[in-house]
């Protein structure tokens, strides 16, 4: 926890995560409830940055409206030196494979509108804008990936 604490005080992550000490401690209780699975990200043996995924599921989620079994994802890469290098829709496309192979439909992402490096990011991950709504944490732009049928 003190590294991802550290990497959610880094400016590019505090900008669209919020407050380090709340956020961590949000990630904390992730790791013994039910909802959310986090991960830490691993490239060559040396983590770089957070990924966590939570079924969006049932009329109480914000997002209940999508099909059944449908995930959410939120990461960020907490190593400032890594940004821009092409590793976020890499490890987007990664994790989001890993999910298709457990039998996971469709995941869906949900970055703020003003985020224009995460957009980038997911469209190369092969996600697609489908809606704009106003979440708990403000304005949202609703990004999908559908598994494709064999």
């Amino acid at each position: 926890m003190p590294l991802v604490l550290r990497w959610l005080g880094e400016p590019h992550v505090r900008r669209w995560w919020g407050e380090p000490e709340m956020e961590a401690a949000g990630i904390r209780d992730h790791f013994s409830g039910p909802l959310v699975e986090p991960y830490l990200v691993l490239l060559d043996g040396r983590p770089i940055g957070y990924v966590q995924s939570y079924v969006v599921d049932g009329p109480g989620h914000p997002y209940g409206d999508q099909p059944a079994g449908t995930v959410g994802i939120d990461q960020f890469i907490g190593e400032p030196s890594l940004i821009g290098k092409g590793l976020g829709p890499q490890m987007i496309e990664a994790f989001v494979a890993g999910l298709f192979r457990k039998g996971v439909r469709r995941v869906v992402i949900d970055p703020h509108p003003d985020n224009r490096r995460a957009i980038r990011a997911y469209e190369k991950a092969g996600f697609h804008a489908f809606d704009e709504r106003h979440t708990e944490d403000g304005p949202a732009l609703m990004m999908a990936r559908d598994r494709r049928r064999k």
